[in-house]
């Protein structure tokens, strides 16, 4: 989890993780939008499908990238957003 406070308005977090397959990809997105809707937040934009490899998942101060691994190497969101902090690291 990047905190992305003080560098952009779009976003106060993200939350970048990786889905080995498209199986997975879909298990972690809908994990996610059902824990978060369940504790209050309020349903996300979705951006992207499990086929593509990259769902992103707009919950307004909170985004979540889930990627496959080819593609979370491609975009390197984290060295795109290097100035911001971690504030999760979970390897």
């Amino acid at each position: 989890m990047l905190d992305l406070r003080g560098l952009t308005t779009i976003a106060d977090y993200f939350v970048v993780c990786t889905a080995e397959s498209e199986r997975q990809l879909r298990a972690v997105t809908s994990a996610i939008d059902e824990e978060l809707v369940k504790g209050g937040a309020r349903q996300p934009r979705i951006e992207g499908s499990p086929e593509t490899g990259w769902v992103l998942m707009d919950f307004s101060d909170v985004i979540v990238h889930v990627f496959s691994p080819e593609q979370r190497e491609f975009y390197r969101i984290e060295r795109l957003w290097k100035q911001a902090q971690p504030v999760v690291v979970v390897q």
